[in-house]
């Protein structure tokens, strides 16, 4: 005979595992557009977009992160600007926060304990197992879904690289995300890395590019979107 304190156990253990089950690690939007030369023999300076921003400590943080990106990528940095055969133009703005309500189905045991039959019912569907079916799923049945309150921050890094020669562009790329937190220090290099990932891309192309940055020795995912 199956008495219910397996139950008491089993069934918190679920909720873990369901609340666990939420994926984890950083996902950007990114879009390029691209007429780029060959790598090998061309130099660059990375300066800002936005001129308030040049000769502040943070914008040549995320700029060095730039720059080591474009080394690997086989460009050169030039030793002055007017050397330069490439201009890259660098911008970084967050939103303000907004608050996003969503809903999910509830996960709690309504029904109570000592009504769940489990014998007689397991392998039916969830809809038959006895009272398990009206009680998991939210705190009143399955047709109760938890209502919450998300606060969102949209977070953009736009990158330009013009000709010297011309003033021509010839890579235009912006990288994307919407997360929880407002942390310039950890989303701007990580849209860095989205930015450069499959660097220069395709022209014309947006992708979705996922990783986990506590994971930097295991590539980024990258997919089209339709």
């Amino acid at each position: 005979m199956i008495t219910t304190a397996p139950a008491r156990i089993l069934l918190p253990l679920a909720a873990a595992l369901a609340l666990s089950a939420c994926t984890t690690g950083f996902e950007a939007r990114v879009a390029r557009f691209q007429q780029l030369p060959a790598a090998h023999g061309n130099s660059f300076v990375i300066e800002p977009r936005d001129k308030a921003l040049e000769g502040g400590l943070e914008f040549a943080t995320y700029a060095n992160l730039v720059k080591q990106k474009l080394i690997a990528a086989g460009f050169q940095e030039a030793a002055s600007p007017a050397t330069a055969a490439l201009v890259v133009q660098l911008d970084y703005h967050i939103t303000a926060p907004r608050e996003k309500v969503q809903s999910r189905p509830g996960i709690g045991f309504g029904a109570g304990w000592g009504g769940w039959g489990w014998g007689p019912y397991w392998g039916a569907g969830w809809g038959g197992w006895g009272a398990w079916g009206p009680g998991f799923g939210g705190w009143g049945g399955w047709g109760n879904n938890d209502v919450y309150s998300m606060t969102q921050y949209n977070t953009t890094l736009a990158m330009r690289i013009n000709r010297t020669a011309d003033k021509q562009s010839v890579f235009e790329g912006r990288a994307e995300t919407v997360s929880s937190s407002n942390n310039l220090t950890k989303l701007v290099p990580n849209l860095v890395t989205a930015i450069f990932t499959n660097f220069p891309g395709n022209s014309g192309e947006t992708v979705r590019v996922r990783f986990d940055p506590a994971k930097p020795a295991v590539a980024p995912t990258v997919k089209p979107l339709r």
